[in-house]
């Protein structure tokens, strides 16, 4: 069994900043891909940011520039630093890690999400 639990989030205004992160745990024996998508009300699910194992990076147009994924993959953690936060950044993040597991399954793994509010 693998968890991922988010931290971070919250309420900020308009240009602030926000940092969220997530640790995963459990029966790990390999992580490779890392990410976070986003859910606002009434859309569909869309992928923010992922970072590989060997920390090649890929983000959605509409945050490129603003935010930043990074990983320890020491500590299997993934972190978004996200700059110049805009309304449109509303949403539910959810942590993503693809897993092969203690028993060698690879799967997808998602976290329970955190709310990222921002106010104009």
């Amino acid at each position: 069994q693998v968890q991922l639990v988010e931290s971070g989030g919250g309420l900020v205004q308009t240009g602030g900043s926000l940092r969220v992160s997530c640790a995963a745990s459990g029966s790990i024996f390999r992580i490779y891909d890392m990410g976070w998508y986003r859910q606002a009300p009434g859309k569909q699910r869309e992928l923010v940011a992922r970072i590989s194992s060997d920390g090649r990076t890929d983000y959605a147009d509409s945050v490129k520039d603003r935010f930043t994924i990074s990983r320890d993959n020491a500590k299997n953690t993934v972190s978004l630093q996200m700059n110049s936060l805009k309304p449109e950044d509303t949403a539910v993040y959810y942590c993503t890690a693809n897993v092969i597991t203690s028993a060698f399954r690879r799967t997808d793994y998602w976290g329970q999400g955190t709310q990222v509010t921002v106010s104009s």
